[in-house]
């Protein structure tokens, strides 16, 4: 039995069955799995599952081409099986025509009938000697069509870039979101200097080097070995966090000795920033909903040397205890989103994700943005992010809330933000990034300030 490209297989038809992320599935049900594999084949099985939900629209076209039997019509664990021989023979040159074909086809025979196992091997032989001769959608004729085949993105969220960025700016942004992007990391400054730990990763890593932007972030490629093995990690040294997801805590500007809450805190990445741009002084209460997640957050603050933190389990839409109002100096919410901003790194959302799951985003980012304001104290400031560059989570929500809300104003020229972060922020006070022009995650945030009473 292949058991790399069972094991692929297997997260793919888990997907499918869309009760859980792939970052789930990644987490909860191979490890065991994973620990048959060799480091290269663990390497195989995450470019046979990335790439092909990466490529899974330009995939699906060429096999509609030359199946006999519709697409919507064939079995999802056959369609996945055409999908990773395919992808084999079309991306991964190093791994020949012939192996990529008959490995499928062996998948194919522990799992259906001689008569599938013919239509597996056909396809993906017509398939392996013309999919180079495959007609595609016209871009003159049907834009949405062709950039949704040939980039591989479902055509609403293409429909909706093309009005927002244009055709030459949708391609480029749909081909920086098919990238590999790079591994990065926020330097713990608690414990050691960005250059050390650059100094202490080299021999760990191929290529490593500072980001554009955030001052402690470091990004690189191809680690020799899992991050959680590398002893920078076990010492604490460093937390994984795109650059983009870092600048948020500098909009936020957290000052030490404050009191902070970071609403929805998850496994603790920006609590982590927060803390350290604190120096480890004041108070930060780390609230979720999930105490399975913060249960992570405090061996996460333990493995920093963190000691500010305090965790609270609280479902943030429930009514708060008085003793919270006007209690904090400032608020972090990293409100549930889309994830639209971060395929780069989450390319299974793009199939998961619909228009209509955006409006239930944004009803539910005005609630909480509604609850946490009267936790805010007179002049305190409350931070709102997004992984999302969609305006439905973006300026829609913020104009909502102003207008429900005059005793907050928008920090149009923040404190505390490094010198080249500010070219990120536009006129009207909202901090923006993009994969195709900043070479980060898409992500959202502003800073609002509670007037004086």
């Amino acid at each position: 039995m292949d058991y790399t490209r069972n094991t692929a297989l297997f997260i793919l038809n888990t997907l499918d069955r869309g009760q859980k992320t792939l970052d789930r599935i990644l987490d909860e049900d191979i490890t065991d799995k994973e620990q048959c594999l060799s480091k290269r084949d663990r390497a195989l099985v995450n470019a046979l599952v990335y790439g092909v939900i990466r490529r899974r629209g330009t995939l699906d076209w060429i096999i509609d081409y030359f199946s006999n039997t519709r697409l919507n019509a064939i079995d999802s664990n056959i369609l996945n099986i055409l999908r990773l021989g395919l992808f084999q023979v079309i991306f991964l040159d190093k791994i020949p025509v012939s192996a990529a074909v008959n490995t499928s086809v062996e998948m194919a025979k522990s799992s259906t009938s001689p008569k599938v196992v013919g239509f597996v091997n056909a396809v993906l032989r017509s398939s392996a000697k013309g999919y180079k001769k495959v007609p595609f959608p016209d871009r003159n004729k049907d834009s949405v069509k062709a950039l949704s085949t040939a980039k591989s993105f479902p055509e609403w969220l293409i429909k909706r870039w093309l009005d927002c960025f244009g055709l030459k700016e949708t391609e480029v942004l749909c081909d920086a979101v098919n990238n590999i992007p790079p591994i990065t990391v926020r330097t713990n400054n608690l414990k050691i200097s960005r250059d050390d730990l650059i100094n202490k990763l080299e021999s760990d890593v191929e290529l490593i080097d500072y980001t554009s932007y955030s001052p402690n972030g470091i990004c690189f490629f191809k680690p020799k070995l899992p991050v959680s093995k590398m002893k920078a990690f076990k010492n604490g040294w460093f937390q994984v966090q795109d650059e983009a997801a870092q600048l948020v805590t500098y909009l936020l500007n957290p000052q030490p000795g404050e009191t902070i809450l970071d609403a929805c805190a998850g496994l603790g990445g920006k609590t982590g920033h927060i803390a350290q741009m604190m120096k480890n002084k004041g108070k930060i209460v780390a609230m979720d909903k999930n105490n399975e997640k913060l249960l992570r957050h405090k061996s996460e603050m333990k493995r920093l040397g963190i000691s500010i933190v305090q965790t609270c389990i609280h479902n943030i839409n429930k009514p708060f205890d008085k003793n919270y109002i006007d209690r904090f100096d400032r608020i972090l919410l990293d409100a549930p989103c889309s994830g639209l901003g971060v395929l780069r790194r989450n390319p299974d959302i793009k199939w998961l994700m619909s228009k209509k799951n955006l409006i239930h985003y944004k009803e539910k980012q005005m609630r909480l943005l509604d609850i946490l304001s009267h936790l805010v104290k007179p002049s305190g400031i409350l931070v709102y992010a997004v992984c999302s560059t969609e305006p439905e989570e973006n300026e829609e929500v913020i104009k909502v809330f102003l207008n429900k809300h005059p005793e907050f104003v928008v920090e149009k020229k923040p404190d505390g933000l490094p010198f080249n972060i500010r070219s990120l922020v536009n006129k009207n006070g909202y901090l923006i990034t993009l994969p195709h022009i900043n070479n980060m995650d898409g992500f959202f945030s502003v800073c609002l300030r509670k007037k004086l009473s």
